[in-house]
């Protein structure tokens, strides 16, 4: 078994790792960033080093320093968790040419999966099922553009070295086409330095299926069933589920039977995931199940295939690099139960779900839900990374108590000022057609309305604020009868407790709401019902004075207009980028751009004024 391990990743993924790796009895190193040096994981690693500045391209992509820093520790191995370095085939050449062991997928292997358009015809080849789509080395935009007509639309544009949702757009029409292409394209070449795409016909009703792969050095290849992450906004998954609603034995064991095909064509070894994308319109059938891509690494959602199989899959990672088979057989493999993950974001579902940033001055989960998180109580969301905040994992005898169990984490969840979608996940987890199973990509969209939470409180959380803001009650019997009526029902209140004191109540409908400190927490949300914070309010365009304000910190990528250039109500004149999210800023009518404040690579703090549209003609 490998003795000391060096983990090329941060938050909470180096603190998935560091928990296998301390039960092994196995010696930790982190790396990390100047900005993360007060991160839980830097602080429970046995030893920390600082390999750069905030900036990942200065830090946790500096293959150089992370080699640097596993000669100083004297690691033996290094784990590059999942994102950042974990499918980058020349750094782990690189890590095996330094003498080190490499805890994720042979470099062959990830170049052979790497390329989307390569890996669809290595899997035709295999007999695997593919999407149709266009494959071509021409990437003229004319060519693309005949190609996506020629296919029909809907259908989406998706970047050749892409994943994660990144260097994607879904086109509805052919005068849609080229800017989404520019868009995907521009996204693409910042995240994955490549410019590539390849388009794809787009799946009605369809569902993501993804089946969990697992190969050895001794030539074995197995699988641990199926997920199911149908469940997105935005390309981004959102609720994750093992297994799959709606997954009959026979469709299983054809789509997982096709997902060790896929990885044995490439000589797998380590951890890694097979993508499928299903037309569910009819239920799930074998026949219309497709391969998409498949990810060299361990995913951000194995948690759930853990709950349902009792397995420790970085353990697995570990034993697997170390030289030794797989723990398990395939037919020593049982699904037990059904699993439910949901990603707890640092966003705002109420205002188009913009980036939050800010300290946690509060962070709490309710008990009996596994948390997988790289923060904590004290700490802070920071603009350089991930929004992602924690990720919510519970386990149920069967999916209608799983999907309970999930909205009552959701539900429970207090996090302030940051805000999050909590409250977004707990009315998603809850809604009945998502109880019932019948999810797809497009069920976010479909639902938005009864999914997002309001961007203002209502009449019954506006009560439950005054009634812990009011005097406590006292035994004087005309307080008691407050709002009596002879021949009428007592009133349905629940009594709100501050302080240990008991104050005014309010409607029943909110219990469970919780006052901390002057914010209210009910269901998820969290409503300030003091003094607003300094800083707390977000920006945006205003229609009265034309001012387009930053709504988060982040960086300009494009300038799309010049300064005393005509334009149009809604038309996009800069794009942001912050935590791997763009934003398009537009005018708020037309107009003529009077100021142009900023220059393409500029960095802006939120409310900055960027630019200003003024009424009339150029």
């Amino acid at each position: 078994m490998i003795e000391s391990l060096l983990i090329a990743n941060r938050g909470e993924i180096a603190r998935r790792i560091l928990r296998t790796a301390r039960r092994l009895n196995i010696r930790t190193v982190a790396v990390h960033s100047d900005v993360d040096a007060a991160m839980p994981f830097v602080r429970e690693a046995d030893e920390a080093i600082c390999i750069g500045t905030a900036a990942a391209a200065d830090s946790y992509l500096r293959q150089d320093r992370i080699l640097e820093a596993a000669r100083r520790t004297g690691a033996q191995a290094i784990h590059p968790g999942y994102g950042f370095l974990s499918e980058n085939a020349a750094f782990a050449e690189a890590v095996v040419a330094a003498g080190l062991v490499w805890v994720g997928a042979p470099p062959a292997s990830i170049r052979a999966m790497g390329l989307k358009d390569a890996a669809k015809a290595r899997m035709i080849a295999a007999g695997v099922p593919v999407t149709p789509g266009y494959l071509g080395e021409d990437q003229h935009p004319a060519r693309l553009q005949a190609e996506a007509d020629a296919i029909g639309y809907p259908m989406l544009i998706k970047a050749v070295a892409g994943g994660g949702g990144k260097g994607m757009r879904h086109v509805d029409a052919p005068a849609d086409f080229a800017e989404a292409l520019q868009s995907c394209r521009r996204e693409a070449a910042a995240a994955f330095g490549d410019d590539r795409v390849l388009i794809e016909k787009y799946i009605l009703s369809p569902r993501h299926i993804e089946v969990q792969v697992f190969g050895d050095t001794h030539g074995q290849v197995v699988h641990l069933f199926e997920r199911d992450c149908s469940l997105q906004r935005r390309h981004q998954k959102v609720i994750e589920e093992a297994p799959a609603p709606g997954m009959d034995e026979a469709t299983r064991a054809a789509v997982c039977d096709a997902a060790v095909r896929a990885a044995k064509a490439v000589d797998y070894v380590g951890a890694g995931t097979i993508e499928f994308i299903a037309d569910g319109s009819e239920g799930l059938r074998a026949d219309r199940i497709w391969f998409m891509e498949m990810n060299t690494r361990l995913q951000v959602e194995h948690p759930v295939t853990e709950m349902i199989t009792g397995e420790d899959l970085v353990e697995w990672q570990l034993r697997v690099a170390s030289g030794e088979p797989l723990p398990k057989t395939q037919d020593q493999l049982a699904i037990r139960g059904w699993a439910m993950e949901a990603r707890l974001y640092a966003e705002n579902p109420s205002s188009g779900f913009l980036p939050s940033i800010g300290p946690l001055d509060r962070l709490r989960f309710p008990a009996g839900v596994r948390v997988d998180s790289g923060v904590e109580e004290g700490g802070a969301v920071t603009p350089h990374y991930d929004p992602m905040i924690a990720k919510l994992i519970v386990h149920g005898a069967a999916r209608a108590e799983a999907a309970q169990r999930l909205a009552a984490a959701a539900a429970g969840t207090q996090v302030w000022p940051v805000r999050t979608n909590a409250a977004f996940v707990a009315r998603a987890a809850a809604h009945p057609d998502f109880v019932a199973g019948r999810v797809d990509t497009g069920f976010i969209a479909r639902h938005a309305e009864a999914l997002i939470p309001p961007a203002e409180p209502g009449p019954t959380i506006v009560a439950a604020a005054a009634a812990a803001i009011l005097p406590p009650v006292t035994d004087d019997p005309w307080t008691a009868l407050r709002g009596f009526r002879a021949n009428a029902a007592p009133a349905d209140q629940v009594a709100v407790e501050v302080a240990g004191r008991l104050h005014r109540t309010v409607p029943a409908a909110l219990e469970g709401a919780e006052p901390v400190g002057g914010v209210l927490f009910v269901r998820g949300e969290a409503w300030p019902f003091g003094p607003p914070r300094v800083g707390q309010l977000g920006g945006g365009a205003s229609e009265g004075d034309g001012a387009l304000l930053a709504p988060m910190p982040g960086r300009v990528i494009a300038v799309l207009v010049a300064s005393g250039q005509t334009v149009t109500r809604g038309q996009r004149l800069l794009v942001l980028e912050a935590m791997k999210m763009e934003q398009a800023l537009v005018a708020p009518f037309d107009g003529i751009v009077a100021e142009l404040k900023v220059v393409e690579g500029a960095q802006v703090t939120e409310g900055m004024v960027l630019a200003r549209v003024a009424p009339g003609e150029a």
